[in-house]
C-alpha cells in the first residue's frame, strides 16, 4: 500500500493524505536554524541546539502522535478547517504535502478554498519562512477569515516540560499590530534578565485582531482542533502574562472566483548585544531593529520566491558531486537524492532532535559524528573539517572520550559520560575519510585541545595516536581490545551487572576486572589501526607506520584465533571470559557486527567467493542464513528471552525489537560492503534492497515510517510486528548505506592517491553511469557489469588501460573519463 510517491523530476516525495501510518517528517534549516515538519505541519523550530535554544513547543507522547505544530485556520463563513488537516480533521476536497529538500509545502481544499502553505529555512537566515497562498476555487465571491498558530518554548525544552511552577508565571510577549512590514508578535520570555535572544512571528499584512495567550486562544478546555478563535472567527486580543505564550495573527480577505492572495508569515529567532538589548531608558521594550530587518527581507512574495530558489540552486549544486544512472530507478533517486539529504541532515542533527528523539536528552555523539561524517564529506569538506575538530576537542588526554557534546557549547555532556571503548578509533575513521577525500593533510597539524581546556592543545595527528594507543593499552586475556561500558551495540553492557529498575546500563559504574573484551573492536582496530598506519607513513613516520602495522598484525591474528567459533566471528568475552556469539548458547549464536566488520578489515578472506573454507566466507554465509529475513538482517539470533545480567540492556527488549533480534539497519550495510569486499556484488544488492525505503514504498502499511529515508530500525523475525521501523532519519544507517552503495556497490570512493573504481553490483544492474566531483576534478565513470561473482573492473582512463583500479587524481577542473568493464 501506497500513501504518496516519488516526484523524482522535483526532487520531492509527494503525500496525498493525512492518513500515513505515522506522521511522515521533513527537516528545513542547513546552518543554524532547523526546523521539523511533519506532512500536517506538526513539528517545532529551534536555533542551533533543540535543547537550548527551542522556540516553539512540541509535546512527545501525546494522542495524536503529531499533536502540536505551526498551524493555519480557515474560518469560512462559519465553516472552521486547517488545510493541513490536523489539528481540526475536517474532510478536505483535496490534500497534499510536498517534501522537498530542504522545504515542505502542504495543501489543503474545503468547500472552494484552497491554502497552500510552503515552508522553508532560507540560507544565512535563523527564520522560517511560510508563504501561504489562499485561492478561491469556487464560483462565488468569498469572504474569510485566516487564523495563524504557534506555541513558544520557554527555551530550554527540558525545563519548559517540568518547571511549571515557575515557567506558568514567567512568560512575556511583545506585540505590533502596525509593524513597518505588517504585524509582529514577539516572545521575550526572560529577556529581562540573563537572556540576548528572542523570537518574533510576524506576516507582512495589516492584521484585524491576534492573540499571545494560549488559553485565550484555544479555550481553557478545548483542544487545538476546536480552538475558540477560530470557531469564533475573531481573534480576542490577547497579552500574555505568565503561563501559555502563544502567537496568533488574524487576517481578513475577500477573494472573487479565481482570486488568489498571497501572505509571507517569518517565524525568526534574533540576538541583541548587551547594550543594544533595549529601545527605552526604562529597559521594558525590546530592541527590534534586527527583527524589523529580517522581517523586511520576507516582506513580499518575490523575496520569498527568490529565497527558495536559492535554497533550491544550493542543493543542485551539493547533490551534483555524486549521481548515478543505472536505469533502476529506485537505486538512482536513493543514491542521488534522498539518502544524500538523509546524510546532511544526520550532519546537522546527529541524534539530537527527530519525531523520536525528543532534542533534549541526546547532544552530537563522538562515535555517531565520526561516522555520520563518512557520508556528507564529499559534499560540504570545509564543514567536515569543522565537525574533525570539535569533535576532537571532547577527548580526553588518554585517548578516550565524551561519548556525546553539546551543539551550542561544543563540550563533553557528563551526563552521558565516557567508557565507550570503540569511541577512539572513530575518530581515526573520520579523519581517515576527511584526507582520502580531500587531501587536506595540513588538518593533522591543526592544535586541538583536549577536554576543551585551553592550553592543552596539541596537533590533530597526536589526538589519532591517543585513539590508536587507547586501544592498544587496553586488551584483555585474549589480547582483544577491552569493551569498557559498551562498544558500538550500547546495549551489550559486559561490565554492568544491574537489578535496580531505571538504572542506566550506560552510566552505572563498571565492574572492576579488565576481562570483557569486543571482538568488533578488534576488528574495528585492525580496519582504522590500518588507515592510522597510512596516515603516519604519509608524515614521514615510518617507524611509528611500521609499529602501528605490527600491532594491526597482532590484533588480526588475535581475531582468528580467540576470535573464532568455527563458522562465524564471536561477538565478545564476558565479565567472566565466556565467550559471547557461539553456536554452544541456545540464544545469542551469532551477532552481525563482528561478521561485517571483521570482513571490511580483511579477515580471514581466503581467495575469493569459491573459497568456502575461508572464515569470511563463513562468517557472511552464516549471517545470510541465520541472521537474514525479507526485510533485512537482524543484529542477533536467536532473540533472548529471559533477561541476562550479565549482558545489560541488550536482554532487556522483548525479543525482535532494537538490539535484541531487531534488524539494526546501521550495520546490515558493514554486511552489504563485506559482500562486495569477497566479490558477491549479487548477494550485496539484493541485502541493500531489503532495508532500503524506496524499495519498500509498496508495503508502506507494514514499514510504516517515511518511504524516502532510512530509519535505525525495523522489527526482526522474532517480533510480532516484523517489518515495522522505528526512529528514522536520524541514524548512521544513512552514512552507512550511502557508503555502501556509492562506494562498494557503484565501486567509486575516494583512495589515498586516486578514485578507485571497483563495483560489486551483480548482474542486475548491468550497466551503469557515475558522475563524481573528487578534489575539484569531474570523473564521468560508465561501467559494463557482468556480475560475474569476484570479477574485477579493468580500467581504461582517457581511453588508456591502467594497472589496477585506482584512477590518479586529476587538477581542478579537469574531465576525467573512465571506462570500466568486468
Amino acid at each position: 500500500m501506497r500513501f504518496g510517491h516519488f516526484d523524482d523530476e522535483a526532487r520531492e516525495y509527494v503525500i496525498t493524505t493525512p492518513h500515513t501510518p505515522y506522521p511522515w517528517i521533513n527537516y528545513l534549516g542547513s546552518e543554524q536554524f532547523f526546523s521539523l515538519i511533519s506532512h500536517q505541519a506538526g513539528g517545532y523550530s529551534f536555533y542551533r541546539d533543540a535543547r537550548m535554544r527551542r522556540l516553539t513547543r512540541y509535546r512527545y507522547n501525546n494522542i495524536p502522535t503529531d499533536a502540536g505544530g505551526r498551524y493555519f485556520y480557515v474560518n469560512d463563513g462559519g465553516d472552521v478547517w486547517t488545510p493541513s488537516w490536523l489539528p481540526v480533521k475536517a474532510d478536505l476536497d483535496f490534500f497534499e504535502t510536498r517534501h522537498g529538500l530542504g522545504y515542505t509545502q502542504i495543501t489543503g481544499e474545503r468547500g472552494g478554498v484552497r491554502v497552500q502553505t510552503l515552508y522553508f529555512v532560507p540560507l544565512g537566515e535563523n527564520a522560517e519562512v511560510q508563504k501561504v497562498t489562499v485561492t478561491n476555487t469556487s464560483d462565488a465571491a468569498k469572504s474569510l477569515r485566516l487564523f495563524s498558530f504557534a506555541e513558544f518554548c520557554l527555551w530550554n525544552a527540558q525545563d519548559d516540560q517540568t518547571n511549571y511552577q515557575r515557567n506558568l508565571s514567567i512568560g512575556e510577549v511583545e506585540v505590533e499590530v502596525d509593524s513597518p512590514h505588517g504585524a509582529a508578535i514577539y516572545h521575550k520570555t526572560e529577556y529581562r534578565e540573563r537572556r540576548d535572544h528572542f523570537a518574533v512571528y510576524g506576516v507582512n499584512a495589516p492584521v484585524v485582531g491576534f492573540d499571545t495567550d494560549r488559553d485565550s486562544f484555544v479555550g481553557a478546555y478545548n483542544s487545538l482542533g476546536e480552538a475558540a478563535v477560530p470557531l469564533a472567527g475573531k481573534n480576542t486580543d490577547s497579552v500574555a502574562s505568565g503561563w501559555y505564550p502563544i502567537a496568533s495573527h488574524g487576517l481578513e480577505l475577500s477573494l472573487e472566483p479565481g482570486e488568489s492572495r498571497e501572505y509571507v508569515f517569518v517565524l525568526g529567532y534574533l540576538e541583541n548585544p548587551d547594550e543594544e538589548k533595549w529601545a527605552d531608558d526604562a529597559k521594558q521594550v525590546v530592541n527590534k531593529s534586527r527583527a524589523h530587518a529580517l522581517l523586511g527581507r520576507f516582506a513580499t512574495s518575490e523575496q520569498a520566491d527568490a529565497a527558495l530558489d536559492a535554497l533550491r540552486q544550493y542543493w543542485t549544486e551539493l547533490l551534483s558531486k555524486y549521481s548515478v544512472s543505472s536505469g533502476d530507478e529506485k537505486l538512482d533517486r536513493t543514491v542521488n537524492i534522498w539518502n544524500q539529504y538523509q546524510c546532511m541532515v544526520t550532519f546537522n542533527m546527529s541524534r539530537s532532535a527527530s519525531y523520536f528523539e525528543t532534542g533534549i536528552g541526546r547532544g552530537m555523539g563522538f562515535r555517531d559524528s565520526n561516522q555520520d561524517l563518512l557520508g556528507f564529506v564529499h559534499l560540504v569538506p570545509e564543514r567536515a573539517r569543522e565537525r574533525i575538530i570539535d569533535i576532537a576537542s571532547t577527548q580526553f588526554p588518554d585517548g578516550s572520550a565524551y561519548h556525546q557534546y553539546q551543539p551550542l557549547t561544543k563540550r563533553g555532556n557528563n551526563d552521558i559520560g565516557s567508557g565507550f571503548n570503540d569511541d577512539p578509533l572513530w575518530l581515526i575513521a573520520g579523519v581517515a575519510g576527511y584526507l582520502r577525500e580531500t587531501g587536506d593533510f595540513s588538518i593533522l597539524d591543526e592544535p586541538v585541545p583536549f577536554d576543551n581546556e585551553p592550553g592543552s592543545e596539541v596537533p590533530l595527528f597526536e589526538h589519532l595516536t591517543r585513539s590508536f594507543e587507547f586501544t592498544v593499552n587496553h586488551r584483555g586475556p585474549h589480547g582483544l581490545p577491552l569493551i569498557g561500558r559498551a562498544d558500538w551495540n550500547d546495549c551489550l553492557n559486559l561490565n554492568c551487572f544491574s537489578t535496580t529498575p531505571g538504572e542506566s546500563f550506560q552510566t552505572t559504574e563498571n565492574q572492576e576486572g579488565g576481562v570483557a573484551e569486543s571482538v568488533f573492536i578488534a576488528a574495528q582496530f585492525v580496519l582504522y589501526g590500518a588507515d592510522y598506519a597510512e596516515i603516519a607513513e604519509r608524515r614521514g613516520l615510518s617507524e611509528v607506520a611500521a609499529k602501528a602495522r605490527a600491532a594491526v598484525e597482532e590484533m588480526r591474528q588475535a581475531i582468528l584465533e580467540h576470535g573464532w567459533d568455527g563458522s562465524w566471528f564471536l561477538r565478545a568475552y564476558d565479565y567472566y571470559g565466556n565467550p559471547i556469539g557461539t553456536d554452544a548458547h541456545p540464544e545469542g549464536k551469532i551477532w552481525i557486527e563482528p561478521q561485517g566488520f571483521a570482513v571490511m578489515a580483511g579477515v580471514g578472506l581466503g581467495s575469493g567467493p569459491e573459497d568456502t573454507d575461508a572464515p569470511a566466507i563463513r562468517a557472511l554465509d552464516s549471517a545470510y542464513e541465520m541472521l537474514g529475513s525479507e526485510h533485512g538482517l537482524v543484529l542477533q539470533y536467536p532473540a533472548y528471552t529471559t533477561y541476562q545480567v550479565h549482558m545489560g540492556e541488550v536482554s532487556t527488549y522483548p525479543p525482535g525489537y532494537k538490539e535484541n533480534g531487531g534488524i539494526f539497519c546501521h550495520n546490515n550495510p558493514w554486511v552489504i560492503i563485506a559482500e562486495t569486499v569477497v566479490g558477491r556484488g549479487e548477494r550485496a544488492f539484493d541485502l541493500y534492497k531489503r532495508i532500503t525505503p524506496a524499495y519498500r514504498e509498496e508495503k508502506s502499511e507494514v514499514h510504516r515510517l517515511e518511504p524516502y529515508v532510512f530509519a535505525q530500525m525495523i522489527a526482526g523475525k522474532q517480533a510480532p510486528r516484523h517489518g515495522e521501523a522505528k526512529n528514522s532519519w536520524l541514524t548512521g544507517t544513512a552514512a552507512w548505506t550511502f557508503v555502501a552503495a556509492s562506494q562498494y556497490l557503484l565501486g567509486v570512493r575516494p583512495g589515498w592517491d586516486g578514485l578507485v573504481v571497483d563495483p560489486q553490483i551483480g548482474p542486475e544492474v548491468p550497466e551503469f553511469s557515475v558522475r563524481r566531483v573528487a578534489r575539484g576534478a569531474t570523473y564521468e565513470i560508465t561501467v559494463k557489469n557482468s556480475g560475474t561473482p569476484g570479477a574485477r573492473a579493468s580500467l581504461l582512463v582517457d581511453g588508456a588501460p591502467i594497472e589496477g583500479n585506482e584512477v590518479p587524481y586529476a587538477p581542478a577542473g579537469s574531465v576525467v573519463r573512465v571506462e570500466a568493464t568486468l
